[in-house]
């Protein structure tokens, strides 16, 4: 039986919000499926339907790349129905929460204006943790409970997945289960589990369901877990409640990306978003160990895609896109293999077109003129990025980014040098053991290298932008065991840079200078460290009010202060226990459970390293694609290797260009 679409109901209201076109659907691609495709499928059979949320308005979350793979890769079975739905803007919010005769109006997916509630799955990625209020404004909308304890039978499985999911402690309360990993395979082992539960008539209700799911020992279902708190507040012990249940939940890691070439009908937007362009992930995985970097521990080993994969998937995106610019994606893609032969080909099939081809942020060894020359054969020549992350050297050898302040120089005089005129630096504020003067070397640095591209370029229209984020200690990294920098700490620090590039006249016009103050990273600490006791102070901030905090004009630092204490009074902890507090070693996290194959023993190691390089000690932890194993415990823990060229492949220019 067929689910009635709410669009009728919506449609009238639409002129009264604004952006109404991010609520209609009918992108070029989409898919729009019958409610029972599984029973007219070849098979026969109960139809899996999933809602997939991007817990973010429509311009943030239709790019994003994860949830249009899982859509692609669900809906490409007969059987299972893929739907999307995103956060609703606050106008949209009231006019669903005011409704019409018939009550209040549903959270809905834009494919086909179903209400959410009614599918067996809804997925949410976290790319990072401030989107949690909005997954339970959007339970709340959908009349879902927001507690997993307190779902019926009817009600859809709630399951978290991406980045964030690695510590899912924090909204155990709300959801049913979280996936640790890559997804595309997991979804389909996911609906086939619940395939066979309905086709069985259910046996055993939700419970069962959540069961099943849970003994593939890939899921995580936290109603199955207890975790026993000591007096001082810290987590004694997290262990299975009821038999069969694994101890640890293992991620999952796609091996071959050349079997899943995805996203190979990209969704191209109605309105405008935040990526305009079709973007291709050329490898997965990193392993040159910057401690800071939650994704690159995660994710590994790399994982690249071959040369014919990545061009066949470029051609294939522009053709069914439209879209003029393509993305070669990573954590750092100018360290593929065979970057040169990508590029060089990529730029020589569309020499002439109107295709552009970009990389995003490059790391300052990686980077060469002749890579850079291939991406702007074609006229766009937009600004290079580089992320040296810390400011002093001292600083970049505690993190294990290993590039000199000579390796950045030389970089950016080759840049100028060859008609580059902006060039925009990432750094990090907050990071461990860092002192005033490892921030305001920083201005050092940007100095330096407007100096330089004066001198190699004979002009005075060159320009540097120096953006600094807070750094936020994460699950899964050397730093976990971290303090925070308190958010007063760090507003002084970037007041002190700013001063100090503010005041040398010779160069202050040709800095820019971005940056957030302190108080967003206190909160995302908060959530990313956090355990279950978290749940209630994301609860009540989104009960008073809060939405859309990874926005600045939306997030209240004092909201989430005010409901922390308002939470946590009566217990042994609070916001600094959470953030500002060194962990250590013997203290159990709330995420140990949650396997990513990093050995606990190694990243411990790699902290102490940390520490020791602050004082002094020159320690660097190399890439293991290029040496030896450094024994980090991923590749025989989780039966992975790395993969990496070079294939012998080469890309040949397509007839039809």
């Amino acid at each position: 039986m067929s689910v009635a679409s709410v669009f009728p109901r919506l449609e009238a209201r639409l002129p009264s919000v604004q952006k109404p076109i991010q609520y209609v659907g009918g992108e070029l691609n989409s898919v729009v499926k019958d409610w029972d495709c599984g029973e007219a499928s070849e098979t026969g059979g109960p139809t899996v339907r999933w809602a997939l949320m991007y817990p973010d308005a429509y311009e943030v979350g239709l790019p994003n790349q994860g949830v249009q793979i899982l859509y692609e890769v669900l809906n490409e079975r007969d059987w299972i129905l893929a739907e999307r739905t995103y956060s609703v803007w606050p106008d949209m919010e009231k006019v669903m929460r005011d409704g019409d005769e018939h009550g209040p109006i549903p959270q809905f997916t834009v494919d086909s204006h179903r209400p959410v509630g009614a599918f067996d799955l809804f997925g949410l990625s976290f790319s990072t943790e401030l989107g949690y209020t909005n997954m339970l404004n959007a339970l709340d909308l959908a009349g879902i409970p927001l507690h997993a304890a307190d779902r019926g039978e009817d009600d859809p499985v709630v399951i978290a997945g991406g980045h964030a999911a690695f510590n899912p402690e924090p909204i155990a309360d709300f959801v049913d289960a979280a996936v640790l990993g890559d997804g595309e395979e997991v979804v389909l082992a996911i609906s086939e589990v619940v395939r066979e539960w309905k086709a069985e008539d259910r046996p055993g209700g939700r419970e069962e369901l959540l069961r099943r799911l849970a003994v593939t020992g890939n899921i995580y279902v936290p109603r199955f877990y207890d975790v026993a708190y000591a007096p001082d507040g810290a987590i004694e012990a997290v262990v299975p409640n009821r038999p069969g249940i694994p101890f640890r939940v293992r991620k999952h890691t796609l091996m071959d990306l050349d079997q899943w070439p995805y996203p190979a009908n990209p969704l191209v937007p109605l309105a405008e978003t935040v990526h305009e362009r079709f973007s291709v992930e050329i490898f997965r995985g990193c392993t040159r160990g910057c401690r800071f970097c939650q994704a690159g521990m995660i994710t590994r080993p790399v994982r690249e895609r071959s040369i014919k994969t990545i061009g066949d998937m470029v051609e294939n995106g522009i053709r069914k896109s439209g879209f003029e610019e393509v993305g070669l994606l990573s954590l750092s893609s100018a360290d593929h293999t065979e970057i040169g032969d990508v590029a060089k080909g990529l730029a020589d099939r569309y020499e002439g077109s109107n295709v552009s081809l970009s990389l995003p942020s490059t790391r300052v060894d990686a980077f060469n003129i002749t890579l850079a020359n291939e991406f702007s054969r074609n006229g766009r020549r937009s600004g290079l990025t580089f992320a040296p992350e810390g400011g002093s050297e001292r600083m970049r050898k505690v993190i294990n980014k290993m590039v000199t302040e000579e390796d950045l120089i030389r970089t950016v005089a080759a840049a100028y040098s060859h008609g580059w005129r902006q060039v925009k630096l990432y750094f990090m504020c907050g990071l461990p053991q860092e002192t005033d003067e490892d921030v305001l070397a920083i201005a050092d640095l940007a100095k330096r290298v407007i100096a330089k591209g004066r001198e190699v370029s004979g002009r005075n229209d060159i320009r540097c932008t120096v953006s600094i984020g807070g750094f936020v200690p994460k699950p899964h990294t050397p730093f976990q065991w971290a303090p925070q920098l308190d958010h007063e700490a760090t507003d002084e620090r970037l007041r002190l840079l700013r001063e100090v590039v503010r005041e040398d006249k010779k160069y202050a016009r040709a800095i820019g200078f971005r940056y957030h103050d302190g108080k967003p990273g206190i909160v995302e600490g908060l959530l990313s460290r956090g355990d279950r006791r978290v749940g209630a102070v994301i609860e009540q901030v989104w009960r008073d009010g809060g939405r859309f905090d990874g926005w600045s004009e939306h997030f209240s630092y004092d909201r989430w202060m005010a409901s922390a204490e308002k939470v946590l009074a009566d217990t042994p902890v609070d916001v600094d226990w959470y953030t500002t507090r060194e962990r250590e070693y013997d203290e159990v996290l709330p995420w140990e459970h949650l396997d990513s194959g990093l050995d606990k023993d190694w990243l411990w190691g790699d902290w102490e390293d940390a520490l020791a390089a602050a004082d002094g000690a020159d320690i660097e932890i190399e890439d293991c694609r290029w040496t030896p194993c450094y024994d980090c415990g991923v590749c025989p823990e989780m039966g992975t290797e790395i993969q990496v060229g070079p294939t012998g492949q080469k890309l040949l220019p397509l007839s039809v260009v």
